[in-house]
């Protein structure tokens, strides 16, 4: 007992020092909060003019909450992503990843509080802009299933965070092009996995790359919760797959991260940066 209480301390450790980062550079978190609501008033202004714009008649308030859905869930997803991702990144540039990875403490441990404190500074990012779009437009959620939409939310998180364990080895391996890199895998998952439009728009050999992305999931199911209002039972057609993927994909990365970083070690790449 008085072990895991260590272990859990030692967790809440990286998360503290991580809000601390946060407001070390809060200058730049006013920045990156100013443009993510300025991009989703953007993309969601797009949906209320669209009448405009095709000179048809269209179902704007359904084009909104479609529209703004995507953004959020989007938006969410890559703050888990980026902060797990990023974490040999932000070590490196903090200039403190010998001294966090000869610590005494377990790479489990150390990723838990990296997760954690990336899922709640997401729900807070992704909430304040969820809350300046209400002040925009009326949305009307009378017939959404917010419980089943925040279930398989949350089982996309899982599956981002094995994601993000997995991409974060490619910093630590290359110092000068591996954060690069974890930033085409986002931009790819942008691309097939339908955030702004429905994966049947897109060409066949990208559906199929499209069904392999967690967040095709995540977003499909989130949509059908919110705008089809579809029951909980009918979205474990999302669910599951999220699921897998995170039984398969977090423990896969822990492993590969533990090899990645003995490898490191060994070859004195902690030092550089890239």
């Amino acid at each position: 007992m008085t072990q895991l209480v260590t272990q859990m301390r030692a967790s809440y450790a990286f998360i503290e020092r991580n809000f601390n980062l946060t407001k070390r550079y809060w200058g730049w978190e006013v920045v990156w909060l100013a443009y993510s609501i300025a991009n989703a008033l953007a993309i969601t202004f797009i949906g209320a003019g669209m009448e405009a714009i095709s000179g048809q008649k269209v179902d704007t308030g359904y084009l909104i909450l479609f529209l703004l859905a995507g953004t959020l869930i989007w938006h969410f997803l890559s703050i888990v992503f980026d902060a797990i991702s990023e974490v040999i990144a932000w070590e490196r540039w903090e200039g403190t990843i010998e001294y966090t990875f000869m610590a005494p403490v377990q790479r489990t441990v150390h990723m838990l509080g990296q997760t954690a404190y990336s899922l709640v500074y997401g729900l807070l990012h992704t909430s304040i802009i969820l809350g300046v779009v209400v002040l925009f437009f009326k949305l009307d959620l009378s017939g959404a299933n917010l419980g089943g939409s925040l279930l398989v939310l949350l089982a996309g998180s899982l599956s981002f965070i094995g994601l993000g364990i997995v991409a974060s080895v490619m910093p630590l391996m290359f110092p000068e092009r591996g954060a690069q890199m974890t930033h085409v895998i986002q931009a790819t998952l942008l691309l097939v996995s339908g955030v702004y439009y429905p994966v049947s728009v897109l060409p066949q050999w990208m559906q199929s790359v499209a069904k392999v992305s967690p967040a095709t999931y995540a977003l499909e199911g989130v949509r059908a919760g919110l705008l089809g209002g579809k029951p909980t039972h009918e979205l474990w057609q999302y669910i599951w797959p999220l699921l897998f993927m995170g039984v398969v994909l977090i423990p896969l990365g822990v492993f590969v991260f533990g090899q990645a970083e003995r490898y490191a070690k060994r070859t004195g790449k902690l030092k550089r940066s890239g």
